[in-house]
């Protein structure tokens, strides 16, 4: 029987997306320790933290503010939250597990209890209102410990630390949890080494040597990962996630066409190509090469890769890229850490991120055409400024928008491309500290939460317009 092109897959796990440190707070509760995220301010000043050298990893009260000490305190609210979710229909939900609630310090030999069993309260509660947790190991939350006394990722040391943490919560969460990934959004280490890799640069000349060492612990510790979920966790699936944003030159210029695909190669494909085809690719020894990077691999690290590649590939999509070999300042794109140079045909976002759902089906068909493996969106969304009417509504058409036509276009790589997808859970799904500037007023979801960048609110949920256009768009299996 032919699929009807207007809906998708039976069994298309539907639902919404978050981090444990943008979102949980009780930063201090349950006994949990200190993460990267804890330490980063909020407002402006955190992309200059994360993009500059020299950061100290300390809280300094005094100067800045924390918003995600507090997040929207899903710790104690977790229960309203999911049922919220299941009002929509979810069928998923996405969620990282905070390193620090299992491992205070990340270096314990013990697990601590109170993080697990607070775990066990939140997959219970998903399960009982039908909702399959999707689970993040590490999502931007490496103890701070790990960053100030082993130096992070670039410590060999820790790839123990992170096998004792996985083999804690999949021998716990064996029973709870099917779908797993490893390390969220693993290529931002190559922009922001802070999050990903645990480490602020020293210095610019210095970069290339510890980024590649790190992201080969990196490696070493996701392919223990796979082993050990495959052998706890027999029936289980566990993914790696990658930021995807397809990479265009800004004109047939073959100078420009050759630098928008050798850009997109080493941002998009580097860390794919070595988690799911589970070896270096050539063009990224030529680069190790070029730039005098020499990884100290031990034995036993390349065959450990090959053997254990992961079994779907999870990713983010926000925008593209639109990339020149010579531009000028005033060509930039005023986006993300993946801007470019300003495309032409597309309108941005409040904060600049190029809209943009045709780069979408492309991302969908170039990573399904490179690895044939089933692909998970499981980051997508709309930042914006959401007004609180008189009558107090919310109608955010504008992100209906957006989340209409980013869906319409995964349909059609479904459909009409025959990729193979696993599910789509928006980012964001209630409203969040957003990891980037660690503002509330950067809102993706479908429910609004009372907190705002001064710190004030009353953490109270509303319904947004989009809160019911996604539960008809969940109900009618994407045909609405």
């Amino acid at each position: 029987m032919e699929q009807n092109n207007k809906r998708f897959p039976e069994g298309f796990l539907w639902g919404g997306a978050t981090a444990a440190n943008q979102m949980e707070g009780g930063f201090h509760e349950g006994n949990k320790g200190l993460n990267i995220a804890d330490v980063l301010p909020g407002g402006k000043e955190r992309l200059k933290l994360l993009m500059n050298p020299g950061f100290n990893f300390e809280i300094d009260e005094e100067k800045y503010t924390y918003p995600n000490h507090e997040g929207i305190d899903f710790y104690h609210r977790y229960k309203e939250d999911i049922a919220l979710f299941a009002e929509m229909g979810f069928k998923a939900f996405r969620l990282s597990i905070a390193w620090t609630r299992i491992f205070p310090n990340g270096d314990e030999l013990e697990p601590n209890e109170e993080g697990l069993a607070f775990y066990d309260r939140v997959f219970d509660e998903l399960h009982k209102h039908g909702i399959e947790p999707v689970v993040t190991i590490s999502h931007y939350e490496m103890p701070v410990n790990l960053v100030k006394e082993y130096r992070g990722w670039r410590n060999r040391e820790v790839v123990t630390f992170f096998e004792r943490y996985v083999n804690a919560i999949f021998n716990r969460y064996k029973d709870k949890v099917k779908y797993w990934m490893t390390f969220n959004e693993i290529n931002s280490g190559l922009m922001m080494p802070i999050m990903g890799l645990g480490f602020a640069i020293e210095k610019e000349e210095d970069k290339y040597q510890p980024t590649y060492q790190a992201f080969h612990h990196q490696f070493v510790a996701s392919s223990i990962a796979v082993k050990a979920c495959h052998e706890i966790i027999p029936e289980s699936q566990i993914g790696c996630m990658i930021i995807f944003a397809p990479v265009y030159p800004f004109d047939s210029n073959p100078e420009n066409v050759l630098y928008a695909h050798q850009e997109e190669r080493l941002f998009n494909n580097f860390c794919a190509d070595v988690q799911v085809r589970g070896e270096y690719p050539a063009f990224i020894k030529r680069y190790f090469k070029k730039h005098g990077i020499e990884l100290e691999i031990q034995e036993g690290d390349l065959e450990l890769i090959k053997e254990h590649t992961v079994d779907y590939i999870g990713f983010s999509y926000y925008m593209s890229r639109t990339e020149k070999k010579e531009k000028t300042e005033l060509e930039k794109a005023q986006g993300n850490m993946l801007a470019g140079v300003k495309n032409p045909f597309l309108k941005a976002s409040d904060w600049g991120w190029e809209i943009d759902p045709t780069g979408l089906r492309t991302s969908l068909n170039k990573l399904y055409d490179r690895y044939e493996l089933p692909l998970f969106i499981v980051e997508n969304g709309l930042g914006a400024y959401d007004k609180v009417e008189e009558d107090g509504s919310i109608n955010d058409d504008y992100r209906i928008k957006y989340l209409s036509e980013h869906i319409a276009a995964m349909r059609d790589a479904i459909n009409e491309d025959g990729v193979e997808m696993i599910g789509y859970t928006s980012w964001g799904c209630i409203d969040l500290v957003s990891a980037s500037t660690g503002e509330m007023s950067k809102r993706y979801g479908f429910i609004y939460v009372d907190k705002h960048d001064d710190g004030s609110g009353t953490l109270a949920r509303k319904k947004k317009k989009s809160f019911y256009w996604y539960k008809d768009v969940i109900a009618s299996n994407g045909e609405k």
